[in-house]
């Protein structure tokens, strides 16, 4: 039997992300490549990176085995005893980063003053996760190989309705708006800008947390827009009929898998469906970008649910030793689930939004991804 011992993660460092050495970087892209569950862009350094540079310090939990190798590599922000996956609250896949089969002790992180270890969209990529779940969430994505042929062979049958509805809808917009042009890839920074206020408009309108009031997080997007690096960088794509924006989305793209993280469209145009048509645009155009999957991230919205050809599984939950802390949390999620299904809900729900709020405003924020196209 071969002895596996110096393949296991017995201590952690956390490592400011600058610190981290070129032997360092180099391990995390071999791990990464070698591991067929870390193919979203979220796992790439780049995404780490430009975090650090323009919205928070990110500090890197290094695991190391008996004889000091790097094992494995966990991107986070510190907030005082708390840490969370680096992109927090708008990071949609989370994780270590390590080889297929590897184990990563999360108790580990519980060191230097940390005392909780919060995460909302954990992949299940490693063993020792299960104790600390407390809840699983599901994230669609769509297979996308072969373009709009394939993708229409694989998605369910009211799926394939609204991209039929979407091409009827785009022959609508042209009568009454002009030509329909889509711009699969675009680099114009004015377009970027009227996405992020769209957004923003889209926030406000439904009561979400507006993520771009944070601070640096426009200048993050506007950083991924010049990332052109084909492993890493972010992709804005845009749809006008005539000369009105009607919907654009900037995502991450890694390779062949793009996240769809910034979806939003002009509600002055909303009885034509631009969502719709634009993720049409985006399955015709594929093949040409390179692209086999579009992951939509974690949420049961309607579009998702219709579009989706297939789903992962992603994990919420708190690494802590205290146990107090664990029974409080999930009490509150029981509550949330109870107030789901309540005639109530709607009401308690702003309540709890509004206190989560002021939480956000003392360093503890929530997710705030989760939108409709």
């Amino acid at each position: 039997m071969n002895d596996h011992t110096n393949d296991l993660v017995t201590n952690v460092d956390l490592v400011s992300l600058d610190r981290l050495t070129g032997e360092d970087l180099e391990t995390w892209h071999r791990l990464r490549s070698a591991n067929p569950f870390l193919d979203s862009p979220y796992f790439h350094p780049g995404f780490a990176q430009a975090l650090h540079a323009r919205v928070h310090p990110v500090l890197v939990a290094v695991g190391r085995g008996n004889a000091g190798q790097v094992l494995a590599l966990l991107p986070c922000h510190r907030t005082r005893a708390t840490l969370r996956p680096a992109g927090w609250p708008a990071a949609d896949f989370q994780g270590p980063v390590l080889a297929p089969g590897s184990a990563f002790p999360l108790p580990l992180l519980l060191t230097g003053g940390i005392r909780r270890f919060t995460f909302d969209h954990l992949v299940e990529v490693c063993d020792g996760v299960l104790p600390w779940v407390e809840s699983k969430r599901i994230s669609p994505f769509l297979d996308v190989t072969g373009g709009l042929d394939g993708y229409l062979g694989r998605v369910v049958r009211s799926g394939r309705e609204h991209l039929k509805q979407a091409r009827r809808d785009a022959v609508k917009a042209q009568r009454q708006y002009g030509s329909l042009r889509f711009t699969p890839t675009s680099h114009d920074a004015t377009a970027l800008d009227h996405l992020i206020a769209l957004k923003r408009a889209q926030y406000a309108r439904t009561g979400a947390r507006d993520y771009f009031a944070g601070a640096g997080r426009v200048s993050l997007l506007h950083d991924l827009l010049h990332t052109r690096d084909p492993a890493f960088g972010g992709l804005l794509s845009t749809l006008h009929a005539g000369e009105h924006l009607i919907a654009a989305h900037f995502g991450l793209r890694s390779g062949p898998v793009l996240h769809w993280w910034f979806p939003v469209y002009d509600p002055a145009f909303a009885r034509l469906s631009p969502g719709w048509m634009l993720l049409r645009e985006m399955v015709l155009a594929a093949p040409a970008l390179g692209l086999n999957r579009i992951d939509l991230g974690r949420g049961e919205d309607d579009y998702k649910r219709r579009a989706k050809t297939g789903e992962t599984v992603v994990c919420q939950g708190v690494v802590t030793r205290c146990q107090a802390s664990r029974v409080l949390r999930t009490a509150s999620r029981s509550l949330a689930a109870a107030l789901a299904s309540s005639p109530a809900g709607p009401v308690l729900r702003r309540t709890i939004r509004t206190i989560r709020n002021r939480g956000h405003s003392r360093g503890y924020p929530g997710s705030a991804t989760g939108e409709n196209v």
